[in-house]
Formats: C-alpha cells, sequence, structure tokens
C-alpha cells in the first residue's frame, strides 16, 4: 500500500500543482489501463441510447475511453478531439478520456492551450493527451495551411510551445510556424496533463524521448515495442530530467462468433477508414474470441506498454464493448500486479 504524509500540511495550490501530479505520474505509472473507443454511438444520436452506452462502460472492466481527431480525413470525415473529449468527460465524471491522437500541428497551440486549462477545470486528472502528426492524407494538412513535407517540425514547435502555455505563467515563443509575445492562460491544468506522442517513425520516436510523457505505439510487434521503449529512454537522456513514462499502444480489433465472422467486422472497418486493403495491418491486428485477443495484447504489456486504446469491431456497439470488458477483465486477471 501507498502511504503518503505531507508535513507540514501542504497549501491547496501546492498540493494541485506538486503533489498531486506526482502521485497520479507514479499511479499512471504502475497501473495497467485498457480502454475502448468512445464511440459515434456515444457522441450523437438519441440521448437514451448514449447514456445507456456509457452507463454500459462505466459498469464493465473497461477503464477509460479514446476519441480520434480528424479535420477532413479522406472523404470529409472529421471529429474534434478536444471537443468529444469534454462531451464524454461530462457524460462521464469518473471516467478518463484518452485523445489519441490529436493533430496538434492543424491548429495554433495558444487557443488548444485555453481549451486544454477549460477541460482541465470540469475533469482535472481526467485527460491524457495523444499527439500525432498524421499524414495519411495529405490533403487534410494541406486545407489547414500546413506543409505535409513539415507537419513534423511544425508538432515539435507546438509541442514546445504548448507545454510552456500550460505553465499558467506569460510565455512568448517564436518560430517560423507562428509568434507570439506574453501569452497568458489561466488557470494552468492541474494536474498537468500528459502528452503522448503517436507514430512509427524515427521522428516520431525522438519527438517522444525529448518533448512528450510517452509513446502511443501503432501497428509495431511485440519485440518492435520493446526496442522503441529501449531507445526512447536512450534519447532522453539528454532532457534536464526524464518524465516518469506513460507507453501505450493504439489497435483494432475484431470479435465475433468464429474467426471468419471476426475478422470480417474488423476488415470491412478498417478497410472503410484507411482506403487500404486489410492484409496490409492484419498482422498487427487481432481477431477472434476476448481469450485470443487478451493472448495477443498480454505480450505488449509484457513489454512495458500499460495504456492500452483498443477499438473493438464485431456486430454491434454492445458486443463490442462486452468484448473489450472481457478482454480486460482477462488481462487484469493475468497481471494482477498492474491492478491498483
Amino acid at each position: 500500500m501507498l502511504k503518503i504524509s505531507v508535513f507540514p500540511i501542504a497549501s491547496d495550490r501546492h498540493f494541485k500543482q506538486v503533489i498531486l501530479p506526482e502521485i497520479l505520474d507514479l499511479l499512471f505509472m504502475s497501473r495497467l489501463m485498457i480502454g475502448t473507443t468512445g464511440s459515434p454511438e456515444m457522441l450523437s444520436g438519441d440521448f437514451t441510447n448514449r447514456i445507456s452506452l456509457i452507463r454500459r462502460v462505466e459498469e464493465s472492466e473497461i477503464d477509460h475511453l479514446f476519441i480520434a481527431d480528424h479535420i477532413s480525413f479522406h472523404t470529409g470525415l472529421g471529429m474534434d478531439g478536444i471537443v468529444n473529449a469534454a462531451t464524454l468527460a461530462a457524460m462521464s465524471p469518473k471516467t478518463t478520456i484518452f485523445i489519441g491522437v490529436y493533430l496538434l500541428a492543424l491548429r495554433h497551440p495558444v487557443p488548444v492551450a485555453r481549451q486544454l486549462s477549460s477541460i482541465s477545470q470540469s475533469a482535472p486528472g481526467r485527460i491524457i493527451l495523444g499527439i500525432g502528426v498524421g499524414g495519411e492524407d495529405r490533403h487534410e494538412m494541406e486545407i489547414c495551411g500546413v506543409d505535409p513535407a513539415r507537419r513534423g517540425k511544425q508538432t515539435n514547435h507546438c509541442m514546445k510551445a504548448l507545454d510552456d502555455l500550460m505553465s499558467g505563467e506569460p510565455v512568448s515563443y517564436e518560430c517560423e510556424f507562428f509568434r507570439y509575445e506574453d501569452a497568458l492562460i489561466k488557470p494552468a491544468p492541474a494536474p498537468r496533463i500528459p502528452m503522448i506522442v503517436g507514430g512509427r517513425s524515427d521522428a516520431a520516436i525522438r519527438r517522444t524521448a525529448l518533448l512528450g510523457d510517452g509513446w502511443l505505439g501503432v501497428w509495431c510487434s511485440p519485440e518492435r515495442y520493446k526496442n522503441v521503449l529501449t531507445e526512447i529512454d536512450k534519447i532522453a537522456e539528454a532532457r534536464s530530467s526524464k518524465p516518469q513514462w506513460q507507453h501505450g499502444l493504439q489497435i483494432w480489433t475484431g470479435f465475433g462468433d468464429n474467426d471468419r465472422t471476426a475478422r470480417s467486422h474488423l476488415a470491412g472497418q478498417m478497410e472503410n477508414m484507411y482506403r487500404m486493403p486489410f492484409e496490409r495491418f492484419e498482422k498487427y491486428s487481432p481477431f477472434g474470441s476476448p481469450e485470443a485477443v487478451a493472448e495477443f495484447l498480454a505480450s505488449y504489456i509484457e513489454q512495458g506498454c500499460r495504456w492500452l486504446n483498443v477499438k473493438p469491431c464485431a456486430a454491434s456497439e454492445e458486443a463490442g464493448l462486452d468484448a473489450i470488458s472481457e478482454v480486460s477483465a482477462l488481462l487484469k486477471k493475468e497481471f494482477p500486479e498492474l491492478v491498483n
């Protein structure tokens, strides 16, 4: 049992800005968090049905919800990650919301900092900001005035700027993409909102090591996952201090009465989303029974993964939630030392 004593009694401000973030860092670092998609069915349509799905999550073994972010993806599909995070956080007052991943370079960091400050007031300690560079649809970058070839560099500057802006102190920043003087965003999010970097490229790995609080892997083997975490730790030696790493994995899964049906559910949704053959993703996208999917995911946990964002594809929304809940229960039974 973790016993924490503070003497003399800390002020409320000191507790929120210093002590509470440290406690949450320790808890998140040691705890296995298994989440599922904050789906369109939870975010739109008849409110009674939406609440029913949220209650199903709250009464399950699911620890958090995660949501995507796009301005205009391929056919015009889009969803604002922070707006949807605020909606889900209000609908489920105890659930953590993981924005995974937010296309930060497509926004100016000052209004993003204001959004995060606002959502932090209503859901303190329940927001995780995953950050990615996108790129599957280069036109999405272009219509936002961002050069697709330079989106990584712009993301780096946005992350540096956002980290400063969330301090609650006046800050200035100047780079080739934006500039501002004496920007002040209050109140500062308390506790601080972690920034988890998504992506498979060398640039994303370096971005994680130097600017992030953890890595959100995707479409990689457990061996590759382990090697990336080792590389991140090595590169991070250049930082003045390392964060309490919060590494995760974002993964699509399929469930059904048999493997063929489960694969069909998964392939159909992935091909519709990414406009590419499922075979491109199949190696890293498990399908079948909850037991088979849990076994697949266990190898990533063994390599250091602590946040699992699991997108289910099934016959219905309810069936997908029930399958992820079962996967979560199986993994928590397998790794009891990671369950607080």
